[in-house]
């Protein structure tokens, strides 16, 4: 006969040993400006459940609407980091807004800097992944324009210059 104690204390066992290996996939990026610019901030991402939370913090911008990018590459080498390529878009999808239904998977909500050049953004971002899938994010960039994305300009938003450049590592 079978103790209901301990079949209690061995699912309870069970179900916190699944909890410790569905800890929330994390990554970061740390922004560095591009030649000749000043912006510089972190941006955080956490996975929670078919969903990416993105934290940005981020200095040193014009005041005003930014474009902000998941770019295919995690390469901010060239001085004014072209060397990210374009947008992250594993769907061949066209540029949109993030809410809409077709859009990059890389595409997200403008940054709003304020009169001090101070941005800050939280978002969740969806058709994204942290450390597995076509749609993984790990070792892509992150950019910050130096324009506002109007969100329909092919391919890029008409968000100019990139100003800030990031490589996004898992944590």
């Amino acid at each position: 006969m079978t103790h209901p104690l301990a079949i209690s204390t061995f699912a309870g066992l069970l179900a916190a040993c699944f909890a410790l290996g569905a800890q929330a996939q994390t990554a970061s990026a740390t922004l560095a400006p591009t030649a000749g610019n000043t912006a510089a901030g972190t941006v955080t991402f956490t996975q929670k459940g078919d969903k990416v939370t993105v934290n940005a913090k981020v200095s040193g911008l014009a005041p005003g609407g930014h474009g902000f990018h998941i770019h295919e590459k995690g390469d901010c080498s060239a001085p004014d980091a072209m060397s990210a390529a374009g947008h992250f878009n594993p769907g061949g999808k066209p540029h949109g807004a993030p809410d809409a239904p077709d859009h990059h998977a890389g595409d997200m909500p403008m940054l709003q800097a304020d009169a001090s050049g101070n941005a800050t953004l939280t978002t969740d971002l969806s058709g994204v992944s942290i450390g597995s899938g076509a749609a993984d994010i790990v070792g892509k960039a992150v950019i910050v324009h130096k324009d506002a994305d109007d969100f329909k300009t092919q391919p890029t938003g008409n968000s100019g210059a990139r100003v800030a450049c990031g490589v996004i590592t898992k944590s």
